[in-house]
């Protein structure tokens, strides 16, 4: 794709309420109320069914019949009757890491194998960014070969968005393709990297450059799960969160600076409105563009710099979202050089992602020769061609473009390696 791709994908009014919100198949989302579920295994959820705990929205991630629910509430882990509707086979594999798993697996395996006609199997990886490789991935087929499962099986992913990205992938894997599940306990996980079906592995080279566009059959969020993660994973999660807000949600951006301090108090109400609208964006564009030719790229706003950070200090030494973080602000700051936008956007950019505690410069190791070999492999680049994805125009708006004076890309990288922002 050459030249400018303008996405303005319309937005709503207000944070939509459980069951306001109703989309045609070109919307590419709903919100459902939580009385009555159609799974993607084609069974109905009533509340009774559910009554232990009920989901309190359900998102709908419309792909015609590879469509699937997002399930958003308290105490969701513990409803096996809605995580079993799910599992269509007699078994199914977990895959957490060491630090989840003495938090959650026990309650997940029973959720699982409540009624024992479930035969659940388990494989814990390490915890970080550093083991998302080949290698340890390996582990996951060993345990299913070793668990002798067939293609029947479904694999769960409990953990955050470095489990699910490679219990994704290892499904789309195994014997060409199994079913997978997301249990997300994570803020990143359950406002992005959950929902769309990118999974994969790290390459010494560059992030995530080995994997596959697959689905998963339903997302569970149990935002309890939150209860347990650090302050700076949370933090590292509400990056994305200001993603959607900048790049084609103002309204959404603007409920985020009239609730900081809710969403940093882990407000449950706040937080369930907040995930919720996030899943509600990516879901739209999702069903527009699953494998990212166009408008979908617009959702790595900040990650071709983020990701250069990433990569260029080592992985694992920085959180996904503290690089995104980063990486936005230099997207707002280019974007402001080239006159796409007015000061005010950077400047209400910066001011958000500081109340969150996030980063806003730069690592000091970081050079611009860094950041420009580690861009060049960008999985959005085409043809030897960078091509960023920066705002234009209203706060909500932005265009992926390779169409940019790369004088101006220089000067942002150089005034962001010389000096704090």
């Amino acid at each position: 794709m050459q030249g400018a791709l303008a996405a303005q994908i319309p937005t709503r009014v207000a944070t939509p309420s459980v069951s306001s919100i109703s989309r045609n198949r070109r919307g590419g989302a709903s919100v459902s109320p939580a009385s009555r579920h159609v799974t993607s295994a084609g069974h109905v959820v009533s509340s009774a069914t559910c009554a232990a705990a009920e989901p309190q929205t359900v998102v709908t991630v419309d792909l015609d019949d590879r469509s699937y629910p997002i399930y958003i509430g308290t105490g969701l882990l513990d409803n096996g009757a809605l995580l079993r509707s799910h599992v269509p086979g007699a078994t199914a594999l977990v895959v957490t890491n060491e630090t989840v798993a003495p938090l959650y697996l026990d309650r997940a395996v029973a959720a699982l194998s409540k009624d024992g006609a479930i035969r659940v199997e388990v494989v814990i990886l390490p915890d970080g960014e550093q083991h998302k490789s080949m290698e340890v991935l390996m582990r996951v087929f060993d345990k299913a070969l070793e668990a002798k499962l067939d293609r029947q099986t479904t694999f769960v992913a409990l953990g955050g968005g470095v489990i699910g990205d490679m219990t994704g992938y290892a499904a789309a894997s195994y014997q060409r393709g199994v079913n997978f599940i997301q249990i997300p306990t994570t803020v990143m996980a359950m406002v992005d990297s959950s929902v769309g079906g990118k999974t994969g592995v790290n390459h010494p080279a560059g992030k995530n450059m080995i994997g596959a566009f697959y689905q998963p059959r339903c997302v569970l969020i149990d935002i309890d799960t939150l209860k347990t993660l650090p302050d700076r994973e949370f933090a590292s999660g509400l990056a994305e969160v200001v993603k959607y807000g900048l790049i084609r949600d103002a309204d959404f951006f603007e409920w985020q600076e009239a609730n900081v301090d809710k969403l940093m108090m882990r407000d449950e109400e706040v937080l369930v409105r907040a995930i919720e609208r996030s899943c509600i964006n990516k879901a739209e564009v999702v069903a527009l563009d699953e494998k990212e030719g166009g408008v979908r790229a617009t959702l790595n706003l900040g990650h071709t710099f983020g990701h250069a950070i990433e990569t260029g200090i080592g992985y694992g030494e920085w959180l996904h979202g503290e690089a995104v973080s980063v990486g936005m602000v230099m997207a707002a700051d280019m974007s402001e050089r080239l006159g796409w936008t007015d000061a005010t956007v950077k400047e209400r950019t910066l001011a958000l992602l500081n109340k969150f505690k996030l980063p806003v410069a730069v690592p000091e190791s970081m050079t611009v020769h860094t950041f420009q070999n580690l861009m060049a492999v960008d999985k959005k680049a085409a043809n030897g061609k960078l091509r960023l994805i920066l705002l234009k125009g209203e706060l909500g708006g932005c265009v992926f473009t390779g169409d940019f004076d790369s004088v101006k890309l220089f000067d942002t990288l150089d005034a962001f390696v010389s000096k704090p922002q």
